[in-house]
């Protein structure tokens, strides 16, 4: 009788651990989203008949802290453990991705062949390539769609159609080339004048978040998306870059708007260039 109730304790803890597992909650620094259209009037995607399922998204971008349990090193130029983690590539996003669903006992989302040259992948500068397909349906880490990341950055169902994320004011809510030195600076972009105002990624969330609770989707570091970077097209299918959202430290105010569409080669790394990760629900 003491045996089949210790084997039903275990029973119960791993039912419990599972469903934790498979439902984040608040100290996984992931919020829920719910989905379904584009309410948000400055979107790319408002009016294009795009409807989303729900989702969790990080609420801060991964920071350094984080990136160091999963990969054991640093790779950032600015250091400090509740910083953004930057200098990693598109690819470098992959294999944080995997790793930390491995580490939490999820299932890897993504299949990555290094042995394999993308065909899709059109750059002339990105000597890595590496083939990487998906598995859907599997509830690993994996970085966001441009959609997800419009969607969510915009407020999803809460939206107010703010032009950046959570505020028409991008000084509320981003760091950028104005305001991430010393002094907040003012006339034409100039990077001698941001190098000497000492210009440097921001502590995650210390400014207002959006409608959803999600914190620097405008400004600190750039953050990578899945998709290929087409002109004009939302959907690409390859490409020579991918599709990075959100501007940061370095760049003009408006790369902060969530409708900005930037790019970067997958190979690419900066020290504004970050991510932040998403579960499908």
């Amino acid at each position: 009788m003491r045996k089949l109730l210790i084997f039903f304790i275990i029973a119960v803890i791993g039912v419990v651990t599972a469903c934790s597992q498979a439902k984040p909650g608040p100290k996984d620094n992931l919020i829920l989203v719910q989905g379904g259209s584009f309410i948000n009037t400055k979107s790319n995607y408002y009016g294009e008949n795009v409807n989303l399922a729900d989702f969790y998204i990080g609420k801060y971008e991964v920071t350094q802290q984080e990136w160091i349990a999963v990969m054991g090193s640093n790779p950032s130029y600015f250091q400090g453990g509740n910083l953004p983690v930057e200098m990693v590539s598109w690819y470098d996003a992959m294999e944080y991705c995997n790793r930390r669903s491995i580490q939490e006992s999820l299932e890897p989302y993504y299949n990555i062949n290094k042995d394999a040259q993308d065909p899709e992948n059109k750059s002339s500068n990105d000597n890595i390539k590496w083939t990487v397909t998906v598995n859907e349906g599997v509830n690993g880490y994996r970085l966001p769609t441009e959609a997800e990341w419009e969607y969510a950055a915009g407020g999803g169902q809460l939206s107010k159609s703010y032009t950046y994320s959570g505020s028409n004011n991008a000084d509320e809510v981003a760091w950028y080339w104005r305001n991430a030195g010393d002094q907040y600076l003012s006339g034409e972009w100039n990077w001698p004048i941001i190098e000497n105002n000492n210009n440097a990624t921001k502590s995650a969330g210390t400014k207002k978040p959006n409608e959803l609770g999600l914190y620097d989707m405008s400004g600190n570091v750039r953050e990578w998306c899945w998709n290929w970077y087409g002109d004009g097209d939302l959907d690409s299918t390859g490409g020579a870059y991918r599709v990075v959202k959100g501007g940061g430290w370095i760049g003009g105010v408006n790369n902060n708007e969530s409708a900005f569409r930037g790019k970067f080669e997958a190979s690419g790394i900066g020290p504004d260039q970050g991510f932040r990760v998403l579960r499908s629900k």
